[in-house]
């Protein structure tokens, strides 16, 4: 069984993951599992907390990029994987066991830094950028922080001017290029939704995601 490994990038607050639940909600029950690229933040236990909050989390190498790889590789070859856990509170790995979580014909990716690694592009059969518009994501971005990750709005502006902004245009914007279909800023989006899921079901009644 060969899965068909799909990335979804964007920028913060794209609507990445909302993308890829309405995929999923699209398909047969168990037909896709969803990896989180920012479950693999690197574990940084061995800093303080306050040395931390001060790491650029929006650069490439923030992130046990090695680790994915091995991950989606694991899972073309039909071997169950223990994606890790990452609180964002404390900035640090939970030192706890995971589910496992097992192969299906669809697997998706998502992150802001998808396609920034060769390594990793080069396992995705289907790369979808989610382009939203800057205004609409920091907002997005702010309310997430504040509802979901008990930050204070001083932190989360000094971090977007200080990483966030800057990665994106160093790295996230120019990823674009990679992809195989762009979808405007729209959660809802039902033509490119379409267009997706139809293409996912043919791969999936077709049999063709167990071909090697």
């Amino acid at each position: 069984m060969t899965p068909l490994v799909i990335g979804i990038a964007g920028g913060t607050g794209s609507g990445k993951s909302t993308i890829a639940r309405n995929i999923a909600k699209e398909l047969p029950a168990g037909a896709m599992v969803i990896i989180d690229f920012d479950s693999y933040y690197r574990d940084r236990s061995d800093l303080t907390f306050e040395e931390r909050s001060k790491l650029n989390f929006d650069h490439p190498e923030s992130l046990e990029t090695e680790l994915l790889i091995q991950h989606i590789k694991d899972l073309r070859a039909g071997i169950p994987v223990q994606v890790p856990s990452y609180d964002f509170k404390t900035h640090s790995r939970v030192k706890v066991a995971q589910e496992f979580t097992n192969p299906t014909p669809i697997i998706v990716v998502e992150g802001i830094l998808v396609f920034v690694e060769p390594a990793l592009r080069a396992l995705l059969d289907m790369k979808i950028f989610v382009d939203t518009d800057a205004d609409v994501r920091v907002f997005r971005r702010i309310r997430r922080d504040i509802e979901e990750r008990g930050r204070t709005f001083q932190s989360i502006r000094d971090q977007y001017y200080q990483t966030v902004r800057p990665m994106h245009l160093q790295f996230v914007e120019p990823s674009k290029r990679w992809a195989d279909i762009i979808v405007p800023e729209n959660n809802d989006n039902r033509p490119a939704l379409e267009l997706i899921t139809g293409k996912l079901k043919y791969v999936i009644a077709s049999g063709q995601w167990r071909s090697s």
